[in-house]
């Protein structure tokens, strides 16, 4: 049974807390991992870049020049690809480069990550933080109870909380998500993992 350091929402140590074992449980595949993470990376990109063909760049109509006696070669446009200001050939077009890995996979992947960065010691549960206002302070002085001021740290909440949100989002190399948001990327960006007690229950569903 995979367990994690348990503090106290000032960052004073209160023992130990078990981990899921279905999600902090799960053997290492790298291949598997692998697979997710190229599937999120490709699902972020937008496939917006378009360059002009011959026939998309404005201008062109026109002969340049007579077709024989110049002593020059034969044109017909200058939009030509050619030509300075022509249009490209085999240029990038808008595309979709999203696709998507079976749900089991994807499942297996997150629990995968997760159960190493529970081996390596770097899971720690904190009581739920009640914020009435954004403050970074309170985050910040937490990260330094715990010594991960100079660690990339992935805060996990229970769910959308904008105050939460804010005080973590100005904290160099520190990320704020909901529990059912997590992803392999997530993970494998940051050195440590901070959960909130309440969102312990919310992993359990990553695994089913």
């Amino acid at each position: 049974m995979a367990t994690a350091k348990h503090f106290s929402a000032a960052g004073q140590e209160k023992g130990t807390v078990e981990l899921p074992e279905a999600t902090f449980g799960a053997p290492l595949r790298p291949d598997v991992v692998y697979d997710a993470l190229r599937s999120y990376r490709a699902n972020q990109r937008q496939g917006t870049v378009a360059t002009k063909t011959r026939s998309l760049v404005a201008g062109g109509g026109k002969k340049p020049w007579r077709q024989k006696g110049t002593g020059r070669a034969r044109h017909g446009s200058t939009r030509s690809p050619i030509w300075v200001g022509g249009g490209t050939v085999f240029g990038p077009q808008p595309r979709d480069y999203s696709y998507q890995i079976p749900k089991k996979m994807r499942r297996l992947a997150i629990c995968s990550v997760l159960s190493e960065r529970a081996k390596d010691g770097m899971v720690y549960v904190v009581d739920d933080l009640s914020l009435e206002a954004p403050k970074t302070k309170t985050i910040a002085g937490l990260f330094k109870t715990l010594s991960l001021s100079d660690k990339r740290v992935l805060y996990v909440g229970k769910g959308p909380d904008i105050t939460l949100y804010r005080s973590v989002r100005n904290i160099a190399g520190a990320r704020c998500i909901p529990a059912d948001q997590i992803s392999v990327y997530d993970v494998l960006s940051t050195d440590a993992i901070v959960i909130q007690n309440g969102a312990l229950e919310m992993l359990k569903g990553v695994a089913e």
